[in-house]
């Protein structure tokens, strides 16, 4: 956790404001689960402390990307109408 609510006031001294610790959690949990299944205490430390704004503000996109399909439906659209 220390490690988190640092790399956390980082990222907002760095102006990325909206980071949180449970945001960086995600990003640095799909990092790791690309490698192996154990993952020892002082890699996943390693891997908070290592991780960029860049490599963050990737992940937060592709995200966006994954996101729920909002053109799924063909339900019409009504514009202006209550």
């Amino acid at each position: 956790m220390p490690a988190l609510t640092s790399k956390v006031e980082e990222f907002h001294l760095l102006g990325y404001d909206r980071a949180t610790e449970e945001e960086l959690w995600e990003c640095v949990i799909a990092n790791l689960k690309k490698g192996k299944e154990f993952v020892r205490i002082h890699h996943l430390v390693k891997a908070i402390l290592t991780l960029k704004a860049t490599d963050y503000m990737t992940w937060l996109t592709i995200g966006a990307y994954k996101g729920p399909n909002w053109f799924e439906t063909e339900e019409e659209i009504k514009f202006g109408q209550n």
